[in-house]
């Protein structure tokens, strides 16, 4: 009987072994998903909580504020580049689109206010927990589309955080019932969602744009305008100075106050809650 050489044996098993070994399991791709700017940071790690292989990355560092004259920086060129998708708040608020859609013409780009009707194109639609709500089921559908192995997470994430957002906002409506005054000044024009949801009148604005100090004549029309309507608070922003408003209340009397528009903040997802719940404590202090 011939022998088979014991190497011809031993490839032979090597080869079996292989043929059997089972195929290796291809690791699940990551989405990275880039938001704009922080509010929009806020909603979108809720609607993507929990789902498997999705991290959320930031674009604007949180202490820029709103992102009216925002420039694009050589490390957002860097965060974009590995993006699967992009959700921005839309409706003009992010002045570079143009730009980023010119380098980055494949990238998906969800624009969370592109469906919700805007009061005199103002796109500060995130102020209002109700608009916050609609910008929340806006981005659980785009990632649906984006990422439709995950569409369920997606939906059921977005719509709990959206109908808390909705009894939050139910929940300020009714502790703001029966305040005396309804008339306030704005630090500048980031709130007239916030006012029309809880039944409130912005009747004057500091600055129309953060950063702009108005003019003399302006401060003069607006120390009318708060004289005129009996308004007893100003509303500073805590992402600004504002020698504007101290100079208002000392002409008028009223008393400067802090509403959060929400730009800034903690990276976590309670952290709209958490500032709303300081918004509602400052106007039950002013408007009492």
């Amino acid at each position: 009987m011939k022998r088979v050489p014991w190497l011809c044996l031993t490839l032979a098993a090597c080869l079996a072994l292989v043929g059997c070994a089972p195929a290796p399991v291809a690791a699940p791709q990551e989405l990275v998903v880039v938001t704009s700017f922080y509010p929009i940071y806020v909603l979108t790690l809720n609607v993507t909580r929990g789902v498997p292989g999705v991290t959320v990355r930031n674009m604007a560092a949180p202490q820029a504020g709103c992102l009216h004259e925002y420039q694009l920086l050589p490390g957002d060129m860097q965060t974009l580049a590995q993006a699967g998708v992009f959700i921005i708040n839309g409706a003009g608020m992010e002045s570079f689109l143009d730009r980023t859609r010119a380098m980055y013409p494949d990238l998906p780009v969800i624009e969370a206010a592109r469906d919700i009707p805007l009061l005199h194109g103002n796109p500060h639609v995130w102020v209002d927990p109700l608009g916050a709500a609609a910008q929340v089921r806006a981005i659980a559908a785009g990632l649906a589309d984006v990422d439709p192995s995950h569409a369920a997470d997606y939906e059921a994430n977005g719509e709990a955080y959206a109908a808390r957002l909705e009894a939050l906002c139910a929940d300020m409506r009714a502790k703001l019932a029966d305040v005396t005054h309804r008339d306030i000044v704005t630090f500048h024009e980031a709130f007239p969602y916030f006012a029309r949801a809880l039944d409130l009148r912005v009747v004057a604005v500091i600055e129309r744009e953060p950063g702009s100090e108005p003019t003399p004549l302006e401060l003069v029309e607006t120390v009318r305008a708060v004289r005129e309507a009996g308004a007893t608070a100003l509303f500073a922003e805590p992402q600004y100075a504002s020698d504007a408003a101290a100079i208002i209340a000392r002409e008028t009397g009223a008393r400067v106050y802090t509403l959060d528009p929400v730009v800034t903040g903690p990276l976590e997802p309670d952290a709209y809650e958490r500032a709303m719940e300081r918004n509602l404590a400052a106007l039950q202090e002013a408007l009492r």
